[in-house]
């Protein structure tokens, strides 16, 4: 039995903890705001096991500029951050071509591929239960031209074992009545899920994971505590707790931890951005994703959730006026004559390593740091499967999956 404890109760952390202790290790879990907060709240709520293809495509480098100079696309950039963000940008960008794309969605698909079963086995018997729905997931186009410049990311999903139906015209408004007639085309793809409350499911977990012993601190970690290579403990709220491996799971914040351990990853925030209807007048009847907006809508307990958008522009600065703008206006062209009681509005930071692989495993050269970030859009797909290998790798056990991917060692040196 080890003493792990682990830094972020969102859904990797919270995953991970469930998975240790129906293992039988002893269990910390530190957040400075508690279970369920940030982007582990604020996702799109989808079970999303196909959306393995990353951001850099081949084309984006020609796509980008355009996009942003485009009120009506979903990119943004907070100009002022632009010298910050270079350096990371310019490795980010070196992956935009179809080699690295096809190597990305293989790492991804070896994440989220199972996912709906993860969540599942994940959280069967507990109240968390409850919220995870199965369903179809489905992808609308204004029409087949549209879903045909799609060709290489679905390309990717058949190389990778997935399989979706083709609804055209009628036979997608029969599928999806609340839809646009403007948005002609869909490909329904099965074995997905929603998560109908993504903060409270969270919430469900780690009250699960206390059920079997695990304790809660709310504070921030200022170290982590080493000796001859060996995690020995961690620093929080000036106090230092001993432990025998920690577990790095904070999103974007993970990043200065890990830079104190001597290991540098080049990660930002994706900014994302999500509104709330509640109560609304009509909703889709599973979750769907408007490629030309790039954003997801979900029906959710007592609302609809619509999350999308990429803005990059660091963690300090305030939401933007103009991605929640274009976010309400593509809904009202999706869902014709919607209207609802009342309207909530979130952003929050995705965790972005510039490869757009997460970095899960055991740091090079500190035995007993691990590390389970850098999800970018697919933290809640992937969490259940994350929490899972790490639990494995700190058990000394095998996991099912090729690790080398996600290794932090390839940020080293």
């Amino acid at each position: 039995m080890k003493h792990v404890a682990i830094i972020g109760a969102g859904i990797v952390g919270v995953s991970t903890a469930l998975w240790l202790l129906r293992d039988g290790h002893k269990v910390t879990l530190i957040d400075r705001e508690g279970p369920g907060e940030g982007t582990s709240y604020g996702n799109a709520g989808v079970l999303a096991s196909n959306s393995i293809v990353p951001v850099t495509g081949p084309g984006l480098m020609r796509k980008a500029p355009r996009m942003l100079f485009d009120p009506n696309q979903p990119l943004f950039l907070k100009w002022s951050y632009l010298p910050k963000l270079l350096p990371w940008l310019r490795k980010y960008l070196s992956h935009a071509n179809a080699e690295d794309t096809r190597r990305i969605a293989g790492a991804l698909a070896g994440i989220v591929g199972d996912s709906l079963a993860e969540h599942q086995s994940l959280s069967r018997g507990t109240k968390a239960e409850r919220w995870v729905v199965p369903c179809d997931y489905t992808f609308a186009y204004n029409d087949r031209a549209h879903f045909e410049t799609d060709a290489f990311g679905w390309s990717l999903r058949g190389e990778n074992g997935y399989e979706w139906e083709e609804l055209e015209g009628a036979a997608f408004q029969e599928y999806e009545p609340s839809i646009s007639q403007s948005l002609g085309f869909g490909v329904r793809s099965g074995d997905h899920g929603r998560i109908t409350d993504p903060g409270q499911y969270v919430k469900d977990l780690a009250a699960e994971a206390q059920t079997l012993g695990a304790k809660l601190l709310k504070s921030d970690v200022e170290d982590i505590v080493r000796n001859n290579g060996q995690v020995t403990g961690i620093r929080a709220s000036g106090e230092t707790f001993d432990c025998d491996a920690v577990v790095i799971a904070t999103g974007v914040w993970s990043g200065p931890l890990c830079a104190k351990l001597g290991l540098k990853v080049p990660l930002e925030s994706e900014r994302g951005y999500h509104i709330e209807f509640w109560n609304p007048s009509i909703a889709p009847q599973r979750p769907i994703m408007v490629a030309s907006g790039k954003f997801v809508m979900t029906p959710m307990e007592g609302r609809l959730r619509a999350a999308g958008i990429v803005e990059f522009g660091g963690l300090e600065r305030e939401p933007s006026r103009p991605p929640f703008n274009l976010l309400l206006r593509s809904v009202k062209a999706a869902l014709p004559g919607l209207t609802w009681d009342d309207m909530t509005e979130w952003m929050g930071h995705r965790p972005a390593p510039s490869d757009s692989i997460p970095v899960i495993g055991e740091l090079p050269g500190l035995k007993g740091a691990y590390t389970g970030f850098g999800h970018h859009h697919i933290g809640l797909t992937g969490g259940p499967k994350t929490g899972r290998m790490l639990a494995q790798m700190i058990g000394g056990k095998q996991a099912n999956v090729d690790l080398e991917a996600y290794s932090p060692a390839r940020f080293a040196g």
